[in-house]
């Protein structure tokens, strides 16, 4: 009867890694798209900013040439 109670146990805490585990896993996954996301939105700002600042200075030269 220990024995049985025992083998229960084990096979429900075995259980409860397997989904703690799984948990994780799942954690890690969204945080890694969240991550990869934001690079990307940070990455794609950045480079509309530069373009933005190139083209200015361009406008800029262009206008002081032509004076």
């Amino acid at each position: 009867m220990k024995k049985i109670f025992v083998s229960v146990l084990l096979i429900a805490g075995l259980s409860g890694c397997a989904q703690l585990k799984e948990t994780g896993r799942d954690i890690g996954h969204a945080t890694k798209e969240a991550t990869t996301e934001i690079g990307h939105a940070t990455r794609d700002a950045t480079r509309a900013i530069g373009h933005a600042s190139r083209d200015a200075v361009k406008s800029v030269k262009e206008e002081v040439k032509s004076q």
